[in-house]
């Protein structure tokens, strides 16, 4: 028989069909802050200060974003240094965020160079666990409005009024009756140093004022309404020995007093010697006020940045507080209901 064909063929290899390379992946890595623990970035956070987290940290990530609403990181505000006038409605909307993301814990509010009776009254009616407020140069905050917001902020313990000229004895007077628990009050006068509250602008009424309130009229106020301070501060005022002797006699639990630049006082005899005696820690008319941050406008943002400012307009802004579900974290801006933009702008 003849050989079959195709007997001696080599058998097929199956050819291997190689595996599919393991293809890197190019993304990148989460950045670290991502993992740290929730309350490690609520610290990082704080230290920011709120105009910073409104108008950035809250936009880096979800993560942060979700922390920023939280209402432990707004118990205590502190819009300081705000100085430029173009940003004054600015912070308006901003302090009335922050106090909304407080959701009632806020107990320490500073706030300086802005404010008006109806912000006043916004946070007053929403921060009534408030312990400590702050108010620097709020010149379009009326006396009435202090007045009428600090009766209601029935937790109040320290109040710290500056560079409000027109303050009156009775509103002095009326603000320690409606704080019980009252035990720190600042009163000072004008940034520039001057004596208070003798800053008029016309130089020709200063007996007319004088005639109206009287040198010690302030101190007088204080002592018929807050008896139970422990800390006092009156510095820039026309105070004379006896309202400086009305204090003493009239505040008995007084640790610390701080009158500096009050030059009507005469403190050579023994009225200086019973200060001494008197009060722990003592600031007199001639010592240094070099730690006063009120006596110079710091131009910088909380963040030690020149300002620099786009002109928004704020003008139109109503009924805010309904937009914060709306905000997206990816810092795009405001919406409302229907996705339209609100502040096409990044700043919150």
């Amino acid at each position: 028989m003849g050989r079959r064909k195709g007997r001696n063929r080599r058998p097929r290899v199956q050819s291997k069909i190689p595996a599919p390379a393991v293809v890197a992946s190019t993304s990148a890595p989460p950045p670290p802050w991502i993992e740290l623990p929730r309350d490690v970035t609520a610290n990082i956070l704080k230290r920011l200060g709120p105009e910073a987290i409104l108008t950035s940290a809250q936009q880096v990530c979800s993560t942060w974003w979700k922390v920023c609403k939280d209402p432990a990181l707004w118990r205590v505000i502190n819009f300081s240094n705000t100085m430029l006038i173009d940003r004054y409605t600015k912070y308006h909307v901003m302090c009335r965020r922050a106090v909304d993301r407080s959701r009632g814990q806020l107990v320490d509010l500073t706030i300086e160079n802005f404010g008006d009776d109806e912000l006043m009254e916004y946070i007053a009616d929403r921060s009534r666990n408030l312990k400590r407020l702050k108010l620097g140069s709020f010149y379009e905050i009326s006396g009435d409005a202090v007045v009428k917001a600090v009766a209601k902020l029935r937790q109040l313990e320290e109040l710290h009024l500056t560079g409000k000229q027109w303050i009156v004895p009775a509103d002095v007077e009326a603000i320690g009756n409606s704080c019980s628990k009252l035990e720190s009050f600042s009163f000072n006068g004008h940034g520039s140093g001057h004596p208070f509250p003798l800053e008029l602008e016309d130089d020709d009424d200063d007996d007319d004022f004088s005639e109206g309130f009287g040198q010690n009229d302030y101190a007088l106020a204080i002592v018929k309404s807050m008896p139970n301070l422990r800390h006092l501060q009156l510095c820039a005022h026309c105070m004379q020995n006896e309202g400086l002797e009305a204090i003493l006699n009239g505040c008995p639990r007084l640790e610390s007093l701080d009158i500096r630049r009050c030059f009507g006082l005469d403190l050579g005899g023994d009225l200086g010697k019973r200060c001494r005696q008197q009060i722990k820690d003592l600031r007199l008319p001639n010592d240094s006020v070099s730690t006063m941050s009120w006596l110079e406008w710091d131009r910088k943002d909380s963040l030690g940045n020149d300002f620099v400012f786009s002109d928004y307009d704020y003008e139109d802004y109503e009924d805010y507080e309904i937009y914060d579900d709306y905000f997206s974290p990816l810092g795009y801006g405001f919406f409302n209901d229907d996705g339209s933009g609100f502040f096409d702008c990044d700043y919150f």
